[in-house]
């Protein structure tokens, strides 16, 4: 009785999709709410998945010349006001320090929303000459913005991330870092975490405060809602011109440089609730699980039935595998509805039938299928198993978007197509921002992105009916 109890916890996902969210967040201890309102607690669980898509992340930009920094949390008044159209666009979300132990402080701080102001500050002091070009700096550290609205892990005040600032000597280097780090965010989403996304522009509505191009990958979760899973952005020079960022070039010659921006953050591990979640938990795919086996001893207080797990995590460990043993003393069946909780992609059950027999049963979270593999050569069907499971898991994932994915030819056909079956819906538009605004105050229905591969789905824009040359993923979105 008590893993049904345990499963039977989680809502429905056809019930109430936001409520199993929640609880899928609380009892696979993946994150809490704190006695800050609008900030929680990351618990172990939650943020060993962090980690792991840190060491993704972090390997990749290395291995494209991205050096890590840290920068201060807090930016004067001053310094932030100094390029208005970013300073605009964050000031609703501002925290201000204003006391420093019993004292006013002359000037207020602003607690870091993003680090630009910061990264723009500490480059005009360093870069004079074109040798110092580019700089590829990247700090992974948390923000707060002051939200109005919160969710765990999706829309908090406070959340973890990893910022990216670079300077170029000329726009082509800027926009071509710009585009590599959006390629490097969609390679982890699609390889590591098994999401598929749709890559492409922002609109100018939606682009980054202060941004010439704001550049996103979008997925889409299981409720049909798309959510803005990574955004890479080219300032071009704005920000180096407010801040006097400046170089002596090759000829001698005083110039500005070309900054990008780019940032991945928590909020993707609400993503992987949402793409591979279902009523009994998680599900997280292998390459990024920071457990990737549970062994679980079946009637482990017979005689060497422990002493076979052990040895089989020691031999599983030293082949590559992350891998843990459930010694507890719960029942079997409630491990078992544990380690599904949990999301861990391949459960090893191992009894004295099993030791008799030179063999151990393996069963998939994903799809729950059960096998039997022989304990010589376990190593070879591990990891076989799990590089199965990993491609299943995208390609489940991307026929769900393909399914979810319409096309329309009228403002009518998108919103009921929407309306009817939450998802993406491909349609053109005229580039005009009145047409944006009245879709959203009509419907909620938002421009994700301007993909990069372009198909013509009509000659006339989907709201105006004016002629059209741009096709646009729309879609409600968190």
């Amino acid at each position: 009785m008590a893993e049904k109890k345990l499963v039977e916890q989680i809502t429905p996902m056809s019930e109430d999709f936001a409520q199993w969210y929640t609880d899928i967040v609380k009892k696979a201890e993946l994150a809490d709410y704190s006695s800050v309102k609008g900030f929680m607690v990351i618990r172990p669980a939650g943020y060993a998945i962090w980690e792991m898509l840190m060491q993704a992340l972090d390997s990749r930009f290395k291995a494209s010349g991205v050096q890590n920094c840290a920068m201060p949390m807090l930016i004067p008044e001053s310094l932030l006001s100094r390029e208005s159209e970013h300073v605009e666009g964050f000031a609703p979300e501002v925290a201000w320090v204003t006391m420093g132990g019993k004292k006013r402080l002359e000037e207020k701080l602003c607690v870091r929303p993003t680090s630009e102001v910061l990264f723009c500050d500490y480059y005009s002091k360093i870069v004079k000459s074109y040798r110092d070009l580019p700089q590829l700096l990247n700090q992974w550290v948390s923000v707060i913005r002051w939200e109005k609205t919160t969710r765990p892990f999706l829309r908090t005040r406070e959340f973890l991330w990893q910022e990216g600032h670079t300077v170029h000597a000329t726009a082509e280097e800027a926009e071509e870092r710009t585009i590599l780090m959006l390629n490097i965010y969609k390679d982890v989403a699609e390889n590591e975490m098994a999401i598929p996304v749709v890559s492409g522009r922002k609109t100018d509505k939606e682009k980054f405060a202060g941004a010439i191009a704001t550049y996103t990958i979008e997925g889409l979760m299981h409720d049909g809602q798309a959510l803005q899973c990574g955004t890479s952005h080219n300032f071009g020079d704005g920000f180096a011109k407010a801040f006097g960022v400046q170089f002596l070039d090759k000829d001698n010659q005083r110039k500005t440089v070309h900054q990008t921006s780019w940032g991945f953050t928590t909020r993707m591990i609400g993503a992987l609730i949402m793409v591979h979640g279902d009523d009994s938990g998680l599900k997280i795919p292998p390459r990024i699980a920071p457990t990737q086996i549970m062994i679980v001893p079946v009637q482990q207080q017979k005689e060497g039935v422990l002493d076979k797990a052990f040895s089989l995590r020691e031999r599983l460990i030293k082949a590559g595998f992350r891998v843990k043993v459930d010694d507890s003393d719960r029942s079997p069946g409630y491990k078992f509805a544990d380690c599904e909780m949990r999301g861990i992609p391949l459960r090893l059950e191992i009894g004295p039938r099993d030791i008799e027999a030179g063999q151990a049963v393996l069963v998939r979270r994903d799809t729950g299928e059960k096998l039997t593999a022989p304990l010589d050569g376990l190593e070879k069907e591990c990891g076989e198993l799990l590089e199965r499971i990993q491609s299943d898991m995208l390609e489940r994932a991307r026929k769900f978007m393909k399914e979810r994915t319409t096309d329309a030819k009228s403002l009518e056909e998108l919103v009921s197509s929407i309306d009817r079956r939450p998802g993406f819906v491909r349609a053109m538009w005229c580039g005009c921002r009145e047409c944006e605004d009245k879709l959203k105050e009509y419907s909620g229905i938002s421009a994700r992105c301007i993909p990069f591969e372009q198909e013509k789905i009509s000659d006339h824009c989907v709201v105006c009916g004016k002629p059209a040359s741009k096709m646009v993923y729309w879609g409600r979105a968190y």
